[in-house]
């Protein structure tokens, strides 16, 4: 038989196998009833895995509406390796960041060798169908993600004890070495069965910290000493059986630095910060949804509570305290939504407390007053602290700051003033910035106090003539 002749008839075989395979393949799709499908596929996979030496882990990006920290762990690990398998990577960069974040993309696979044993990762990704929606928690792009770690099966211990807590480790060397801290702000349009769309998030670059925040020092120190003992105490929480998580009340008028020490507080403590924005809530549900997808290591800040949630839209005698309606009303709609004041109690100190650790939160408010008693005790708002008007020794600091100036012959001047008038550290920097001549910008604070004594007196005047001063 001539070569020629004997190359057609092997395509000729080929040809006709392949034709064959096709044919029962859709035989099989089209007529062979699912259970028994299913029935075959298993035990064509028993089979295989019988004879196979390999093992497969599957480490899923969510366990039901928390991220899996081995998959976080994973992709930050696996983005820090090189391996000549690879053929694409997806880098990233935000302004504020100081080095290129790279992450695998979808079936892509990378070999890591770990004390002489081989570790093959895969990244398998997906859009499940409608029907899987129930069953499935897509990322925050509508995919599934997961990574497949393939290895001998003599090293799944060695995995488990060793090569897992290795990453961990590792991944925590490298979250410290970059320190970036994340402001997370509601996505109002999230999918409530994506976990990974109830927040987005930025670098939260802001400079404040304690060194500049213009407070009185002892209040300062305290607020430190405060916040490093409670990091240091999982153990002492655990054993007295309490959730690791404070809470703080920060009032005062507007303009005293809230939020300022709020932003002191996350670069302090390098913690992330959640903006937590009940307006755009609808639900108790909802509510649990969103805290759950919160990470360890955060302070969530709910500001204005006094003006974001009506807490005496109804009467105790309408119904019980806990139970009282947080009537939170969207500004553009009619619409009147409703949180329950025990949901939110829930969350403080009840059953979902625990739903993450190293956790604070701090409400901020102008009017303390009006904040229902059932949120004040401790275990709910523990620390209370008040951010007065600006003081002389708060004025020397925000003068050290913004002009690097310790002393000046206005000062004696200023400091009589801000014992009569009342004018908050907001309006003071506004005054100082104003000038880069420090003369200036102190005569032009000096007139403010001024206009600010007057009020005062006029107030005063007009209300002991029964005359109120417009």
């Amino acid at each position: 038989m001539s070569p020629s002749s004997s190359a057609k008839q092997i395509l000729s075989t080929v040809g006709s196998a392949a034709a064959t395979a096709l044919l029962m393949r859709t035989i099989i799709n089209e007529y062979l009833p699912p259970e028994i499908y299913d029935f075959i596929s298993s035990r064509i996979r028993w089979l295989t895995n019988n004879f196979s030496s390999q093992l497969c882990m599957v480490i899923e990006e969510f366990e039901g509406f928390e991220i899996n920290k081995v998959f976080e762990a994973a992709e930050i690990y696996l983005g820090n390796k090189e391996s000549p398998s690879i053929k694409r990577i997806k880098v990233r960069k935000s302004d504020k960041e100081k080095d290129f974040t790279v992450t695998m993309e979808p079936y892509e696979q990378l070999v890591d060798i770990f004390q002489e044993a081989k570790f093959v990762w895969k990244l398998v990704s997906y859009v499940p169908q409608q029907a899987d929606v129930n069953t499935a928690r897509p990322s925050s792009r509508g995919e599934v993600k997961s990574f497949e770690l393939s290895f001998h099966k003599k090293h799944k211990d060695l995995i488990l004890k060793s090569y897992l807590p290795h990453i961990m480790e590792q991944v925590k060397a490298i979250k410290e070495e970059r320190s970036l801290v994340k402001l997370h702000t509601l996505n109002r349009d999230f999918y409530y069965q994506d976990p990974g769309s109830v927040w987005d998030h930025i670098i939260f670059d802001h400079p404040a910290t304690f060194d500049t925040l213009a407070i009185d020092t002892t209040l300062k120190e305290e607020i430190m000493a405060d916040l490093k003992r409670f990091t240091e105490r999982k153990d002492f929480y655990r054993r007295v059986g309490k959730a690791w998580k404070r809470g703080y009340l920060l009032y005062g008028p507007p303009g005293t630095g809230k939020s300022s020490l709020v932003a002191a507080m996350a670069n302090f403590l390098n913690f992330d910060v959640y903006d937590l924005e009940l307006a755009a809530i609808n639900s108790n549900s909802e509510f649990r949804k969103l805290l759950v997808a919160i990470a360890n290591r955060s302070i969530i800040v709910i500001e204005d509570i006094d003006r974001t949630v009506d807490l005496e839209g109804q009467s105790a005698q309408d119904e019980p305290d806990n139970t009282r309606n947080l009537a939170v009303c969207e500004p553009d709609t009619a619409k009147t939504q409703r949180v329950t004041l025990s949901g939110l109690l829930n969350f403080l100190d009840g059953l979902w407390s625990t739903c993450a650790d190293e956790t604070i939160f701090v409400f901020t408010t102008n009017h303390k007053e009006k904040l229902d008693p059932a949120l004040l005790r401790p275990g709910r708002m523990d620390k209370h602290i008040l951010l007065g008007y600006c003081k002389f020794f708060s004025f020397k600091k925000l003068v050290s700051t913004y002009h690097g100036v310790d002393e000046h012959p206005l000062f004696e001047e200023v400091a009589g003033l801000l014992e009569e008038a009342e004018v908050t550290p907001a309006e003071v920097g506004e005054q100082l910035i104003r000038s880069e001549d420090v003369g200036i910008a102190l005569q032009g604070l000096i007139e403010v106090l001024k206009k600010k004594r007057e009020d005062i007196a006029q107030r005063k005047e007009g209300n002991g003539t029964g005359i109120e001063s417009l």
